[in-house]
């Protein structure tokens, strides 16, 4: 137990301002931090990242993590998106707007959380996937608002019991694992727009389950 500095003894340096040190995650000073714990997640479960994979927004990951594994790569946007790389343009609030059963993995990171209707998103996602497929979504917990979208994009917030219940409603228990990740020194510098090499690893790879920074949630379709 480390000895607690007496009030008033703290010395804040330079976290001690009300604006933080980057509004873009740390982006513009290495690599966001919350990356680190994302990718750490997807590298756990690269077996499952085969067959045919849907990503959302691009097929980054699908490609880094799923190599030669993967058959068919499709990329989810949303019906308004001008992305001229997405393959499925689709609202995940509709169950209806997907064709059922036809993929083997979905990769959903930092989605659910600007989707209002999230259970709708992982009704849709459970309806996409074919028997035995998996999704490997990653939800934020302790983090800024994207200052690009701004607060009226941004929903939610989860903590590891929460998304184990959503995707357990939808995917039963013995489908859902749930992997959180973060304590006080990484929610800290998150939130203050540290970036990944700033930080000591081995720190950032202690779990705190009262301070969750990022969740990886896997849920596997029976």
């Amino acid at each position: 137990m480390r000895d607690i500095p007496a009030p008033g003894a703290v010395v804040f340096g330079d976290l001690g301002e009300v604006e933080p040190l980057s509004r873009k995650f740390g982006g513009d000073r290495g690599t966001p931090l919350d990356r680190y714990y994302i990718e750490s997640f997807l590298q756990r479960h690269a077996e499952d990242i085969q067959g045919r994979v849907a990503e959302i927004g691009d097929d980054v990951y699908t490609r880094r993590f799923g190599r030669a594994r993967v058959v068919i790569s499709d990329i989810i946007d949303s019906p308004e998106s001008t992305n001229p790389h997405a393959t499925m343009r689709i609202d995940l609030q509709n169950e209806n707007a997907v064709e059922g059963g036809r993929l083997d993995c979905i990769i959903v990171t930092q989605t659910l959380h600007m989707i209002y209707d999230v259970r709708g998103a992982i009704s849709t996602i459970h309806r996409a996937l074919a028997s035995g497929g998996v999704v490997l979504a990653t939800v934020p917990g302790i983090t800024p608002i994207d200052a690009h979208d701004g607060p009226e994009k941004w929903f939610w917030a989860m903590t590891q019991s929460a998304a184990r219940r959503l995707f357990e409603e939808k995917f039963g228990a013995a489908g859902v694992e749930v992997k959180q990740f973060g304590n006080v020194l990484a929610a800290t510098a998150f939130l203050q727009g540290l970036s990944f090499e700033e930080i000591d690893r081995e720190r950032l790879d202690i779990v705190d389950p009262l301070y969750p920074v990022i969740t990886g949630i896997k849920a596997t379709k029976s």
